[in-house]
């Protein structure tokens, strides 16, 4: 007499992903056709927010279409044929590169790994490279706003202020190794492990 039990093991990487997610301020909630039982020990384990079980793929994406109605953005990350419908539905759908084709295709951002912690690396990636670029629209546009005027001659009959040429390209150079050189500093930001 005995018995057979097969459990699904989470990733030692899983809890920590899901508490760096919440100190980023993301809620998170799992979706899956797995009981209800087996999703709330799963859901307590990781410390996700909110456990969504027994769901078929339709209803998936009626959970992501219910949360976007709430106003919230949603990330949806999946690995199956049964999140195709849900990683389209969502604002950005992110697949896990170890996933099947169709959810590979149907979403945004591939993760090349099948780590949980490099979605929090996407989103920390993807928030660095927007301050990068308003910080690189906001200079241009300052720096433009004095080199344009100044070209023109606008400043010279109050002040006498003229740019010559070879130095208005020696300045436009320039601003372009500002703004490549404030992207390259992206190289240097601290990714999750």
């Amino acid at each position: 007499i005995g018995f057979i039990s097969v459990a699904d093991v989470v990733k030692e990487t899983s809890k920590e992903a899901i508490d760096k997610l919440r100190r980023l301020g993301i809620k998170t909630v799992m979706l899956t056709g797995d009981q209800l039982l087996t999703a709330n020990a799963i859901g307590k384990e990781v410390g996700v927010d909110e456990v969504y079980a027994g769901v078929l793929p339709e209803e998936k994406g009626n959970v992501i279409s219910d949360l976007q109605n709430k106003g919230m953005v949603v990330a949806m990350v999946g690995d199956g044929i049964n999140d195709a419908p849900a990683l389209v539905l969502a604002d950005v759908g992110i697949a896990i590169g170890a996933g099947t084709d169709v959810a590979m295709e149907s979403a945004d951002i591939i993760l090349m790994k099948n780590d949980l912690l490099d979605v929090v690396n996407a989103i920390k990636l993807s928030k660095a490279v927007i301050r990068n670029i308003k910080q690189n629209l906001f200079w241009a546009f300052f720096y433009n706003c004095i080199g344009i005027p100044l070209a023109a001659g606008v400043f010279y009959p109050i002040w006498g202020l003229k740019l010559s040429p070879m130095f208005g390209a020696f300045a436009m150079s320039m601003s372009s190794l500002f703004v490549v050189t404030n992207a390259l500093r992206l190289r240097y930001l601290k990714l999750e492990k």
